[in-house]
């Protein structure tokens, strides 16, 4: 980030290039909605390149970057409020479901019990609290370290600690059947 303060703009593509897959699933997992979520994560990488020539470190890019992210999804929350959908699309690319035999792991049946499981496992997720939530796909999405969701959060380190303990203890129970 400080290279793409200092003018050079192939820092930039490097940073979206490193960034850009898990902050796309944060932000998905936090809305599930394509359009709200690109709409978010077009306005989050915008606010990155206007604060550009302001940048100081504070703390790792990744930390700073979240904690954009967190004050967009707020603001989006407000503007906007909390979308209750999700999408599963088990279609190719042209929208058929395709017609030839593939591997094992690739059979309808393979397919609908992965589609079960991530359905159950993103319904449990769903059911987390928000703030549980938002510091589990901190966590898992975004890897940040329970002093670098506090920081991207604006909570205290313990008030992190907490969120991310209740949420993995929350999720396994919801799950303990999968056992």
């Amino acid at each position: 980030m400080l290279a793409y303060r200092d003018g050079e703009a192939a820092a930039f593509e490097a940073l979206y290039a490193r960034h850009r897959a898990r902050l796309y699933r944060y932000v998905l997992h936090q809305f599930r909605r394509r359009e709200e979520a690109d709409e978010l994560f077009q306005e989050i990488w915008m606010s990155v390149i206007r604060a550009r020539e302001h940048y100081e470190v504070t703390a790792k890019f990744a930390t700073w970057l979240y904690r954009i992210a967190h004050n967009r999804l707020v603001d989006g929350f407000r503007a906007r409020g909390r979308a209750a959908e999700f999408e599963l699309d088990l279609t190719g690319d042209d929208g058929e479901a395709p017609d030839f035999p593939g591997p094992e792991a690739l059979q309808p049946e393979r397919h609908a019990e992965r589609a079960e499981l991530a359905g159950r496992l993103l319904a449990a997720i769903e059911a987390l609290p928000a703030a549980q939530r938002e510091a589990f796909l901190l966590a898992q999405e975004g890897e940040l370290s329970v002093e670098e969701i506090a920081a991207a959060t604006g909570v205290g380190f313990e008030t992190a600690k907490s969120r991310l303990r209740y949420a993995h203890s929350r999720l396994r129970a919801g799950l303990e059947d999968l056992r």
